[in-house]
């Protein structure tokens, strides 16, 4: 998180949109951090259990209010946290800690949640970690029961600004708190800490409220009152923008709700070329946190699922069970829509220091995507086993990149032969007919693309990649930019 002289915020960012808005901070009330001593043991797991039942049937009616709000998909959450309260290790290291400590129930699910969210923020995956805020949400819950039963106020509190709209500020935001914002009232979300892959985020994707999380000290109460202009598709806050600046994110505004509202109108309908060829429209995404977009901007699919990007999210080469679960995860989270998973395409602009590549004068011409693959089949298998496994959740297709002969593309599927072989003698699951194919992206697949087409089951053009080499032109030069004009 950084800050400049221009009251410019920067921290992650979390969904997409520009907000306007006063900030205003979020008063939570009765932080249950105090322990007492209750000798009454039983009566202490009597209140626990009351509010864990009543905690129960609020989810329930919060499941119901949320499916029209956030579809089935994002609602469901609710139905886990019902299934977290009745988790038995949980519910007993409650009573546990109660008839051992003596303690009040409050302070005995507060304390347990904490060590179990602990537990799921050291796990390696971020979709686990994105749990402990889950664990803390329900827990929160029980508690407040119990303290309303005892006549202490929780309601939450925000200063209002007459009609102006609010930008709403906290540590990090439960998903019950995020399903139940008011629209015209919070126009945008702001945390110091908070998760890409939490359920807050998600939540706040699927209702178009922009947000930036990860914002650090850098978000604290002496920005109570202050305008701001919130950025999340960069992950910027502007506080007091001058008056060009507001202009020039009103105008963005305008522009992008403009087209939102003209795609809208498309929401649902099947997808023609103006000669009348029934297409499929599919998204191109980097990550299982872009898959809410995918499902809410509706994309037939995902045409495209750069897996590159875990790799460099990683400090080292990501396992087969830590990809298995990615792959998984998106297929599932897509509902039976299509998805090809491009294996990894590192080197040229796209590196990570594990892979240990030599310096090369000219890296986009030199060791990178299916040649890494090849001279390294290990590493390349590990990636192919975790996408055939997930295949067995979802309609996964498979797509090299970078091919420039034949021989290359029979390497790739006698390797994912090797990989498919594998699991079998492991005993697990895979569809055995997923299909495969390449990305055409160098001028010599587009030579022999008649050949290429008999050993895949789909083309997809690289038009970057392909432009740059077929002109002589990089890409990413600017001084010879006007040169590429394909």
């Amino acid at each position: 998180m950084a800050k400049d002289e221009h009251n410019k915020l920067q921290g992650t960012p979390a969904s997409r949109g520009i907000a306007f808005g006063r900030i205003t901070f979020l008063k939570r009330q009765c932080e249950p951090s105090e322990k007492l001593i209750i000798l009454d043991s039983a009566g202490e797991i009597e209140r626990f259990e009351r509010a864990r039942t009543d905690a129960v049937a609020q989810l329930g009616a919060l499941y119901d209010a949320s499916l029209e709000k956030l579809g089935e998909q994002n609602a469901v959450l609710f139905q886990i946290h019902q299934m977290m309260l009745d988790d038995p290790d949980y519910v007993l290291q409650i009573k546990d800690l109660i008839t051992k400590d003596q303690c009040n129930a409050e302070y005995a699910v507060y304390e347990v949640a904490k060590r179990f969210a602990q537990m799921f923020e050291n796990m390696d995956n971020d979709y686990m970690q994105g749990r402990a805020a889950d664990v803390m949400d329900v827990s929160y819950r029980v508690i407040n029961n119990m303290l309303a039963e005892r006549g202490i106020t929780t309601a939450h509190q925000i200063q209002t600004y007459g009609d102006e709209l609010l930008i709403l500020a906290t540590d990090d935001l439960a998903p019950s708190e995020t399903v139940q914002l008011d629209k015209h009232q919070v126009a945008g979300i702001l945390t110091s800490a908070g998760s890409t892959r939490s359920h807050t985020v998600i939540f706040a994707r699927t209702m178009g409220i922009p947000a930036v999380i990860s914002m650090g000290e850098a978000l604290n109460e002496s920005l109570q009152g202050r305008y701001a202009v919130v950025d999340g598709a960069a992950g910027i806050v502007y506080l007091d923008p001058d008056a060009d600046l507001l202009k020039s994110y009103q105008e963005r505004k305008r522009t992008e709700d403009a087209l939102r509202a003209r795609l809208e109108q498309f929401r649902g309908k099947e997808t023609f070329t103006l000669h009348g060829r029934k297409i499929h429209l599919y998204a191109n995404i980097g990550s299982g946190d872009d898959i809410e977009l995918v499902k809410a901007s509706d994309a037939e699919g995902v045409g495209l699922f750069r897996s590159e990007y875990i790799y460099l999210k990683s400090k080292d080469f990501p396992d087969e069970e830590t990809q298995f679960k990615i792959y998984r995860d998106a297929a599932v989270s897509l509902d039976g829509r299509k998805i090809i998973i491009r294996t990894m395409d590192i080197g040229a602009d796209k590196t990570a220091d594990y892979f240990m590549l030599k310096h090369e004068e000219n890296p986009a011409m030199g060791m990178r995507a299916v040649r890494i693959c090849l001279n390294h089949p290990e590493i390349f298998k590990t990636q192919l086993r975790a996408i055939l496994r997930a295949s067995a959740y979802g309609q996964i297709s498979i797509m090299f990149p970078m091919i420039t002969s034949v021989d290359e593309v029979k390497g790739c599927k006698a390797l994912l032969e090797e990989a498919k072989e594998e699991l079998r003698e492991r005993g697990l699951p895979f569809k055995d007919d997923l299909e495969t194919g390449i990305m055409v992206e160098t001028p010599a697949a587009a030579l022999i693309s008649d050949e290429l087409v008999d050993y895949v089951d789909f083309f997809s053009i690289g038009t970057n990649d392909l432009t740059q080499f077929t002109l002589a032109v990089d890409r990413q030069n600017a001084e010879v930019g006007k040169f590429l004009n394909p």
